[in-house]
């Protein structure tokens, strides 16, 4: 998968998981697509450890680990700007 299609991949995984998850997460776009390439890197590493596969590739699998993994930044992210605004 090149860069540009990564990214795009990314930025769709990073949408489709701030839609998934309820109330307001941090960030516009730019973060929503720095986020979602994190998720696609922590879900492909995840898929391949579980799957024992190569996700390098355009597949719904490939599509599902990402928002997973985006979702699950967004929910760290989220849990330490919640617990840094209360001091």
């Amino acid at each position: 998968m090149g860069i540009i299609s990564f990214l795009i991949f990314g930025l769709i995984a990073g949408v489709v998981a701030k839609l998934i998850l309820p109330g307001k997460q941090v960030g516009g776009w730019f973060l929503t697509l720095i986020f979602g390439v994190i998720g696609a890197f922590l879900g492909g590493f995840i898929g391949s450890l579980i799957f024992k596969q190569d996700f390098a590739t355009w597949s719904i699998a490939n599509f599902l680990l990402s928002v997973v993994g985006a979702i699950i930044v967004l929910l760290i992210v989220g849990a330490l700007t919640r617990r840094g605004s209360r001091a």
